[in-house]
């Protein structure tokens, strides 16, 4: 069907504009039985729609023109977390109903409790047709033994769900951490779930538990990386963040942000990667005739953040059954002559 008639001109310019953008960010095609693709993305404040191609001088100040862009994003990737989902999820099903289509799916969790959960929700869009959730879903909450006070809870209780792709399972928790008046405000947030992560979570996946192949991604409010003292508390339990990552900032900001991550415990992940990671800086291609600081609020002020990971193991399990090592530069260099 071809949805692109019924888009108003303004808003297909915006879409070449935004494929290119796309383009320009390196992700790869999506392939099937070959690679996997795994992103990010704070949507600011995702509630309710305008459901209409035009501008809404109240609010909700997102239209049909918004998610349009954010269906061409998400299209791009197999499975994506988004951050920032609140109570009203009306936005976020009427982007799949309308904009993604019956082949994708949505599971969000319940809205954060209290003042500080700012009626916010996770969520995760995925491709059917790629990948199925694999029955595991559940927030996480601090036990009483990590020492603390017990009744010391997440602002936004972070969502751990699993999902399937080909023969391969993977468990992708997802976070928010607060923001705070400074800094130095999330820091117990960070070191908190990073605690728990390696601890608990990565402790049960190391013994045939759900959470085989654990991917951590979300918003956790980072200014920076290297030796920011937020970045280490969150690399501190072993955490690591693609290299290509580590430059790239995260938000539209004239000063660069690095709120958003994605990482996983070296050695305890079973899912090949080929260093392929990267950001969609969307800022200035879609709604241009708006200064960022509009366009942050009818798209979004955080850029996706996407990795890629193969699940073709093919090259491995041949040169396994030759003996070959498979890590080697060219392992059927013998065989080919």
């Amino acid at each position: 069907m071809n949805y692109y008639q019924d888009y108003p001109i303004s808003a297909l310019e915006d879409i070449v504009r935004l494929h290119q953008r796309i383009e320009d960010s390196n992700i790869p095609q999506k392939i099937v039985d070959e690679n996997l693709l795994i992103g990010s993305w704070n949507i600011r404040g995702f509630g309710s729609v305008h459901e209409s191609w035009r501008d809404n001088p109240d609010k909700p100040k997102r239209s049909l023109r918004s998610l349009v862009y954010m269906a061409e994003i998400i299209k791009r990737f197999d499975v994506i977390a988004i951050q920032e989902v609140k109570a009203d999820t009306s936005g976020i099903r009427l982007l799949l109903n309308e904009f993604l289509g019956p082949n994708w799916g949505l599971i969000v969790s319940d809205v954060s409790a209290g003042s500080k959960g700012n009626n916010e929700r996770l969520a995760f869009i995925y491709d059917k047709r790629r990948v199925v959730p694999s029955g595991l879903a559940g927030e996480i909450v601090l036990p009483s033994e990590t020492g603390g006070d017990s009744t010391q809870q997440f602002d936004r209780t972070p969502y751990i769900v699993g999902f399937q792709a080909a023969g391969e399972r993977f468990a992708l928790l997802t976070a928010h951490i607060r923001y705070g008046s400074s800094p130095s405000d999330r820091l117990a947030e960070i070191e908190s779930l990073s605690r728990f992560i390696a601890d608990e979570i990565r402790d049960r996946a190391s013994t045939g538990g759900e959470e085989k192949n654990l991917i951590v991604l979300g918003d956790f409010n980072i200014d920076d990386r290297g030796d920011n003292p937020l970045f280490q508390a969150f690399v501190s339990t072993g955490l690591m963040v693609p290299a290509q990552l580590l430059n790239l900032k995260t938000t539209y900001s004239t000063k660069p942000k690095y709120y958003d991550q994605i990482a996983w415990f070296m050695g305890n992940l079973d899912l090949l990667t080929n260093d392929r990671a990267g950001v969609i800086n969307f800022a200035g291609a879609v709604y241009p005739e708006l200064d960022l600081k509009k366009m942050s609020f009818l798209v979004s002020d955080h850029f996706p953040v996407w990795v890629e990971f193969i699940i073709d193991r093919s090259t491995e399990q041949i040169a396994d059954r030759l003996g070959i090592d498979p890590a080697m530069p060219d392992p059927f260099k013998s065989i080919l002559g």
